[in-house]
């Protein structure tokens, strides 16, 4: 087998190559774009030699592998971020959580000196009135708004 390889460089990287690039979207959907950079340097090795323009030995091939991949790498980079698309929607400056502006009803009345509870995706929240509310207290059943977020603790307003 080792002779087989030894004697055939350029079908090896190619099924490197190939091989990569299968792991890469198969195992991990392109989410780590390494196998992608990696199995392009195989493959254009591979084409190398099988069209005589570099040996079939182990150093060409490593050398030239390492070369095809960092080329492959700086000239991909960019394009294959842009198709991540890593644009987050606008926020505000002070908005500092994606749970805030959520609204529900109260289950139980809360005032500035007592709390409620609320059940949220799991969680049970301390529920507060925030200092921005401008009111005193506010009744079970009434429909609330998350003003801002700590540790297990909703502020919140009345809609």
């Amino acid at each position: 087998m080792i002779d087989y390889i030894q004697t055939h460089q350029s079908g090896f990287w190619i099924a490197v190559g190939f091989a990569l690039l299968a792991s890469e979207v198969l195992l991990f959907g392109f989410t780590t774009i390494i196998f992608l950079f990696a199995g392009i340097g195989a493959l254009i090795t591979g084409l190398l030699m099988s069209a005589g323009v570099l040996n079939e030995t182990w150093i060409a091939g490593v050398s030239c592998f390492g070369i095809s991949t960092g080329i492959a790498s700086v000239l991909l980079w960019k394009p294959m971020s842009k198709l991540q698309g890593n644009n987050l929607p606008a926020r505000s400056q002070s908005q500092s959580s994606d749970l805030i502006g959520h609204e529900f009803v109260l289950q139980e009345g809360v005032t500035h000196t007592s709390h409620g509870q609320y059940r949220y995706s799991g969680v049970d929240w301390k529920v507060e009135l925030d200092a921005s509310a401008g009111v005193d207290g506010l009744s079970a059943g009434q429909r609330v708004a998350v003003a801002s977020v700590d540790a297990g603790i909703f502020r919140v307003k009345p809609v």
